[in-house]
């Protein structure tokens, strides 16, 4: 009788539960306190990890808020499929509009952004990724993945980082009409 067997695999495991745990306790603190007053002690006592974990994974503190900037806005969620590049676009930046006029996302992606420095931040790199993804349904377009970054996304993103309360019900369609004109 043979009784080998396969080992079965994990899916999540204790490391899934402590990613999980650190990127909600990210969530709340930086909610109650703001992103400058968060500390990797903190979140490591609301996880209920040690220190030493967050750093081991993450390395230091804006890092993991890079990290948790980035998951916020799942690039492995489907992107809208309306049947013209424009109809896409404007419901592709609606949802990002959507996602950074929450106060705690907004943090987020502030913190991301300048622990990113002088490298390309998740956030960018997720965008242009679905950028991409977007114009790949339509390859008859004079538009280029720089052009929705330049005309739609950074547009956003300034608003998010400088002007939030200038995030409207009306600024994606406002800035894909622009990309288009």
């Amino acid at each position: 009788m043979d009784t080998t067997t396969t080992p079965s695999k994990r899916t999540g495991g204790r490391s899934a539960a402590v990613i999980h745990n650190v990127r909600t306790a990210v969530e709340e603190l930086v909610e109650e306190k703001g992103q400058d007053r968060v500390t990797v002690p903190m979140i490591a006592e609301r996880a209920g990890v040690n220190p030493t974990s967050i750093y081991r994974r993450w390395g230091d503190l804006p890092t993991l808020i890079n990290d948790i900037a980035t998951y916020q806005l799942d690039p492995e969620r489907p992107l809208p499929e309306n049947g013209d590049l424009r109809s896409d676009l404007t419901a592709w930046t609606r949802e990002i509009v959507d996602h950074y006029r929450n106060p705690v996302n907004a943090a987020l992606l502030r913190g991301g952004a300048s622990a990113a420095g002088e490298q390309q931040s998740y956030c960018l790199r997720n965008r242009r990724i679905e950028a991409n993804m977007l114009l790949g349904r339509y390859p008859d377009t004079a538009v280029t993945a720089d052009d929705i970054l330049d005309v739609v996304i950074a547009p956003v993103i300034y608003r998010v980082i400088f002007l939030p309360w200038t995030l409207e019900d009306t600024t994606a369609e406002h800035l894909v009409d622009r990309l288009f004109n």
